[in-house]
């Protein structure tokens, strides 16, 4: 998560003297050049991934300053998305620590606004050879009021007339103090308006770069074990970290060290400190709530040790079907359709004219879509005073082992209950020979069983029904009923029941608990060469997905975790079925 600020501008066209509320453009939503480790990037706000939920009720702050109660001098009372820019409604403060800043809006002293905005997650692409960032999942925290608007797009709300002189001169005093402008510029300006002048502004001028100071000697810098970092990306990361090494009893990573100790209600301070809001003489409770529906990070530490948690959960109680079966990602919810191209057959000898002969290939589709599986959990405001982390803990991971059973459902019941396919004859079928009557057993018969399986298995052709693909048995799958003679099958070489009985295949062994009490057996090719299965997730949300829900039907914190997931069968040709009895 990241922090950023950017400025607009006031629309003081707009203002109500009785009510004290202006207009303005918050933001404008233009690209912006900024710079991290790795060099410059361009910074993209999308409107889309825009979370406007908590804007109403933000703070309008002086310039940023957020220490003192006497920083804020007024509040968003409203918003909407115009023509592509985000239009903020304010009501100004009538506190008397506020005047001089809100009679400096009122005569356009301060035509600047800038808004405060937390990133959460950014899709990276690159555009001409630049990075480009754009933030997936942001909101904003606070709006400023500035002396100087950085957006030169930003404009005012109603249309007005040039500037007078005064207004002039103070606009190219402060221009002048950060960029050089040509030498007619102000001649030019006087006819326009203020939008137009910051525009032109930021097309002709050049900004002025400060002098490099000269380095000076310093006293040698003590470093602590931990790294120190301000970020709050990083300090969230750090926090989650620790509550889930308190949580499983685990050791906390070494940056984490330092929140090892903390209490849910500790952390809770902690983010209201680091956001600006004093807790001095609060309550629990007031604490709790300022914490949980305010702007600090305190449910994104929370929030971020639930998924990490339910994650762990999810991959530790992963059925082995999901080894049998391809992984796809779909970018919607629409039904899809697998294509499966056959093979090209054989090569064909040249004509006595020298030409190749053409040919075709044949393909098949089998479809899958997407369904959405969910629920939401709470915890409650008793649970984190109490500081209960072994209960948290708890339902989080019954959460991801439970996404992790919805996806074994639905493979299992693939297996037991497989579809037609597209050719309109079922997956495990007598006439495309993948149906055998053998049963798993640690003798020569049940060795003999699985050679008849493997070599059907190896004559299966193409979809041309001419081409022989050679798949090549790699898994057994099997039930939790049957393993002890599998394992006793798969060994039996190395202590033959008789002599010179040797199994002459060789596969590893996948147990399925959710096929108890089944006597049937199945052999898979690798999927990676011969694939069969296919499962499927919403592109970016592999797997149980954790997300904050805004309630204010719990005094806690409210989350829901879901599951986005699909699964079908691509292919018959590798995978081969026995119903577990003789041959009658």
């Amino acid at each position: 998560m990241s922090r950023f600020t950017r400025s607009a501008t006031f629309a003081p066209s707009t203002f109500d003297a009785q009510a004290l509320t202006v207009e303005a453009i918050a933001s404008t939503f233009a690209d912006v050049i900024r710079r991290d480790a790795r060099g410059p990037f361009i910074e993209r706000l999308d409107p889309a991934t825009l979370d406007l939920s908590g804007l109403n009720g933000a703070p309008l702050l002086n310039s940023h300053k957020s220490g003192d109660s006497r920083d804020v001098v007024g509040v968003v009372t409203g918003h909407r998305i115009e023509e592509g820019k985000l239009i903020v409604g304010l009501r100004l403060s009538q506190a008397a620590d506020a005047a001089p800043t809100v009679q400096r809006i009122l005569e356009r002293t301060i035509r600047g606004l800038s808004i405060g905005y937390v990133v959460s997650a950014w899709n990276e692409t690159v555009e001409n050879g630049t990075r480009v960032k754009t933030a997936a999942r942001w909101r904003v925290s606070e709006v400023s009021a500035v002396a100087i608007p950085a957006d030169a797009g930003a404009t005012f709300r109603n249309k007005e007339s040039t500037m007078n002189a005064e207004e002039l001169a103070a606009l190219m005093g402060n221009l002048s103090r950060r960029m050089t402008l040509p030498d007619d510029f102000a001649t030019r300006a006087a006819d326009l308006p203020l939008a137009e002048v910051l525009a032109l502004a930021e097309e002709e001028g050049e900004e002025i770069q400060p002098e490099p100071k000269p380095k000076k000697r310093t006293a040698p810098v003590i470093r602590t074990a931990t790294p120190q970092n301000d970020d709050p990306a990083v300090i969230v990361r750090r926090q989650s970290d620790a509550l889930i090494a308190r949580a499983t009893g685990t050791a906390a990573p070494a940056d984490a060290q330092e929140y090892r100790h903390l209490s849910l209600m500790d952390f809770a301070r902690d983010a209201l400190t680091r956001s600006g809001t004093s807790h001095r003489g609060m309550s629990n409770d007031e604490v709790l709530h300022r914490a949980a529906h305010g702007t600090s990070d305190f449910p994104l530490v929370v929030s971020n040790m639930a998924g990490k948690m339910a994650l762990d959960a999810y991959r530790a109680a992963e059925t082995p079907l999901k080894r049998l079966s391809r992984k796809r990602s779909l970018s919607n919810f629409k039904e899809s359709t697998s294509i499966r191209m056959g093979g090209m057959g054989r090569l064909e000898p040249l004509t006595e004219s020298g030409e190749f002969k053409a040919t075709s290939r044949a393909e098949s589709g089998e479809k899958m879509k997407l369904g959405t599986f969910g629920r939401r959990f709470d915890i409650s405001r008793q649970l984190i005073i109490d500081d209960d982390l072994g209960l948290m803990s708890d339902t989080v991971s019954a959460l991801g082992q439970g996404a992790a059973q919805t996806e074994a459902d639905i493979l299992v019941d693939l297996l037991l209950n497989p579809p037609v396919m597209s050719d309109e004859v079922a997956v495990f079928h007598a006439s495309r020979g993948n149906v055998h009557d053998v049963v798993l057993a640690a003798t020569s018969d049940g060795w003999d069983g699985l050679s008849e399986m493997r070599a059907a298995m190896r004559k299966v052709t193409d979809l041309d029904g001419k081409t022989i693909i050679g798949a090549a048995p790699k898994f057994l799958l099997i039930g939790p009923d049957l393993e002890g003679e599998a394992e006793k099958l798969m060994a039996a070489n190395l202590s033959p029941i008789a002599p010179g009985d040797v199994n002459p295949v060789r596969l590893e062994i996948l147990v399925e608990p959710r096929l108890a009490d089944s006597v049937e057996f199945w052999l898979f090719a690798d999927p990676a060469t011969r694939p069969t299965l296919a499962h499927a997730y919403l592109s970016g949300a592999e797997g149980v997905q954790i997300q904050r829900q805004e309630a204010w039907n719990t005094l806690g914190l409210s989350f829901r975790a879901f599951l986005d997931f699909g699964a079908a069968w691509f292919d018959w040709r590798g995978a081969s079925k026995s119903t577990g009895t003789a041959p009658g």
